[in-house]
C-alpha cells in the first residue's frame, strides 16, 4: 500500500516540527506539507492534493474552523483531522459541523494520531474520547432535549436485520425520523462523509434505491 499523504497545520512552531518528525518517520505516513496558519494550509492542499490533513484548531490569519469550511468546499476528497489543546475546547463542535471526520487532543500519541489519519482518509472517524463527553454535555440541556427526536434515539441501538450494524440501524432510525444528512450528522458528532458512507451502506444492506424506500424498509421492520 502506498503511504499516506499529508499535510499538517499548526501555528506554533515546535509543534508542526515536531509532528512531521514523528509522524514523517513512519513507513505509511508521507508528509507532503506543513503550514503555521489556515492560509497556507490551504494552499498546501491545492498543490500537493493530499489524502488528509492534521489541522489545529487555533491559528492566525485563518483557524480550523474556517480552513476546515474551506476545505469542504474547495477539497472535500480530502480527509480533515482537528487537533485541539484541551479536551473541553468549544470550537471542536464547529469543527465537525463544518466537516472534519475526526478530533484529537495534542496528548496523543503518533501510533494514535496515525490511526485517526488512516481512518478518516477511509470515511471513518476517531474522537478523544475527553473530548467527546465535552461535546456531549455541551448540548444536553432543555434547548437540545427538545430538538432531539426522543428517547428511542438516544437508546443504544442493537443489531439489525439484513446485517445492519448497530451505527446503520441508528442512521436509519433518524432517517425514517425525517432528519437531515447535516442533521444526522450533527445529531451524531459524526461529518457529513461519514453519514453518506453509512447511507449508502444501509441502501445497500435493505436494497433500498433511494431514501423513500429506506424509510420504507424502516418502517415495515418497525425501525423508527
Amino acid at each position: 500500500m502506498s503511504a499516506l499523504r499529508i499535510v499538517i497545520a499548526d501555528d506554533q512552531a515546535s509543534v508542526r516540527e515536531g509532528l512531521v518528525l514523528l509522524l514523517g518517520g513512519l513507513p505509511d505516513i508521507d508528509v507532503v506539507g506543513a503550514a503555521a496558519d489556515g492560509e497556507q494550509a490551504l494552499a498546501l492542499v491545492a498543490e500537493h492534493a493530499p489524502d488528509a490533513i492534521l489541522l489545529d484548531l487555533h491559528m492566525p490569519v485563518l483557524d480550523g474552523v474556517g480552513t476546515t469550511k474551506r476545505l469542504a468546499a474547495e477539497h472535500p476528497e480530502v480527509a480533515v483531522v482537528v487537533l485541539t489543546t484541551y479536551a473541553d475546547d468549544r470550537s471542536v463542535l464547529a469543527a465537525v459541523q463544518a466537516g472534519a471526520r475526526s478530533y484529537l487532543t495534542k496528548d496523543a500519541d503518533r501510533t494514535h494520531i496515525a490511526q485517526a489519519l488512516h481512518a478518516a482518509a477511509g470515511g471513518l472517524t476517531v474522537f478523544d474520547p475527553r473530548a467527546h463527553a465535552m461535546l456531549l454535555a455541551a448540548t444536553a440541556g432543555p434547548a437540545a432535549a427538545a430538538a432531539a427526536p426522543g428517547p428511542a434515539a438516544t437508546a443504544e441501538p442493537g443489531p439489525g436485520p439484513d446485517g445492519l450494524t448497530p451505527r446503520e440501524v441508528e442512521i436509519l432510525r433518524l432517517i425514517a425520523r425525517g432528519l437531515t444528512n447535516p442533521e444526522i450528522a450533527a445529531q451524531l458528532f459524526l461529518s457529513n462523509h461519514t453519514i453518506k458512507t453509512h447511507i449508502s451502506r444501509i441502501f445497500a444492506k435493505t436494497g433500498s434505491r433511494d431514501r423513500a424506500a429506506a424509510i420504507g424498509y424502516a418502517h415495515r421492520h418497525e425501525i423508527g
